[in-house]
């Protein structure tokens, strides 16, 4: 069963590149007494991702923060160095945080999963976005297949 609408967010363990190494994150230390935008993509550097999610993000990050968003958090099923250097090519440092689920669990908790064996990666996340107050979902939009619509940096703007 996937997350809804007024749920809190499952415990879970991110990895974030900082300039001292690999760091932990937890979900409480990330979602906890803030408004978050958080999105997911199946993985970085792939061609929706990289050239629509990420950039429509980094593009409508001080609209979003106008609104009342703390923080831009973007996840992934990757490694914390490819996550890193993700965001550090997109020239996302400043405006996106970059996550690293990079043992897919958050996904797992979230139920947001999905098996991408066919195109060769694995286990994934499925792609979406949601708004997160103080660690509690307050809306979700999740996508159907192959799609990119109700992910989106505009989508989510558009309910704040």
């Amino acid at each position: 069963m996937s997350i809804k609408v007024g749920d809190k967010l499952p415990d879970a363990t991110f990895m974030e590149m900082t300039g001292d190494g690999p760091q932990p994150r937890t979900t409480a230390d990330v979602f906890g007494g803030k408004t978050i935008a958080l999105f997911a993509v199946p993985g970085a550097y792939t061609p929706t991702c990289s050239a629509r999610h990420l950039p429509g993000f980094v593009d409508k990050a001080s609209d979003m923060k106008a609104k009342g968003v703390d923080e831009i958090v973007c996840t992934s099923v990757n490694d914390v160095f490819v996550m890193g250097a993700w965001g550090k090519s997109a020239g996302a440092e400043q405006d996106v945080r970059m996550l690293a689920d990079g043992n897919g669990a958050f996904a797992t908790a979230l139920g947001l999963e999905m098996d991408a064996s066919g195109f060769g990666m694995g286990k994934r996340s499925q792609r979406y976005s949601m708004l997160v107050k103080d660690g509690v979902v307050a809306e979700l939009n999740v996508e159907q297949g192959p799609e990119f619509k109700v992910s989106s940096a505009d989508y989510l703007l558009g309910q704040l």
